[in-house]
């Protein structure tokens, strides 16, 4: 069902201070930088080591408007880890099986996120208490 961990994504107020943050302590460099209207939140992936460009990363996440669902969290719980992203082949199949065995996902259809992939998550209340997403690359 999943092929790896993409990423994990990790809630901030600021992102040009949590890039500094990471860049300066981990030393860690974003790899790609975009803002996602639809999502509501700017937002940076940065890669975990040094070789393999599919390997899970990092992503950081900050709000472009108050009433995005960053923002929320943010209000709600602080900064921190926001949920936990696995790679799928083909992101509709697997939230049709999720479906199937009763579990609730966010939305009827994907949705565009970073870098042009199609997502999905998964509620949770049906995944132990984690915001589960689903991607399926560009």
């Amino acid at each position: 069902m999943f092929s790896t961990v993409d990423h994990v994504g990790i809630a901030v107020h600021n992102l040009d201070e949590a890039l500094a943050w990471y860049r300066e302590n981990f030393e860690m460099e974003a790899v790609h930088v975009e803002e996602n209207e639809q999502q509501g939140v700017r937002e940076a992936m940065l890669r975990v080591g040094t070789g393999d460009d599919d390997g899970p990363m990092i992503q950081l996440l900050a709000p472009l408007r108050p009433d995005s669902p960053i923002a929320k969290f943010l209000d709600r719980s602080g900064p921190g880890i926001q949920q936990l992203a696995y790679r799928v082949e083909d992101v509709v199949a697997v939230a049709d099986t999720l479906r199937d065995r009763g579990m609730r996902l966010l939305y009827d259809e994907p949705r565009r996120g970073t870098g042009g992939s199609l997502v999905n998550f998964i509620h949770p209340k049906d995944a132990g208490g984690v915001l589960v997403e689903l991607v399926q690359p560009s």
